[in-house]
């Protein structure tokens, strides 16, 4: 499996973006997903992760009622919506599959993939 994030850019602080994690080669609609960032000089951390099913959902208390995951309608697709970015959010992200369950540790995932970068200014 690989993949790809994209739809990274820059943004005002208060503004949105979505970001779209594909895949290629083996199907990733039976894998649960997750999206990490890393900042500048920071470790990567965790963001959010979905279940294969697309109805359970997890994310980390800094991003939690401003971020969405979500799956396309054939569960291939994992989306991530930002909302009310703050100049913090700034960094890059990765999105992620693994088999066995969501986490938020990334080193339980599978397979992690390319990342896009947002900026947001202030």
């Amino acid at each position: 499996v690989q993949l790809q994030a994209s739809g990274g850019g820059l943004v005002q602080a208060g503004g949105s973006l979505r970001l779209s994690c594909a895949h290629s080669g083996r199907t990733v609609s039976s894998y649960y997903m997750g999206w990490f960032r890393q900042a500048p000089g920071k470790e990567r951390e965790f963001v959010a992760a979905i279940s294969w099913s697309g109805l359970s959902t997890y994310y980390a208390d800094s991003v939690k009622g401003r971020f969405t995951i979500s799956r396309g309608n054939a569960k291939n697709t994992v989306y991530l919506h930002l909302n009310s970015l703050k100049p913090e959010d700034t960094a890059v992200y990765y999105c992620a599959a693994d088999a066995q369950g969501m986490s938020r540790v990334i080193g339980e995932y599978d397979y992690l993939g390319q990342g896009t970068q947002v900026t947001v200014s202030s």
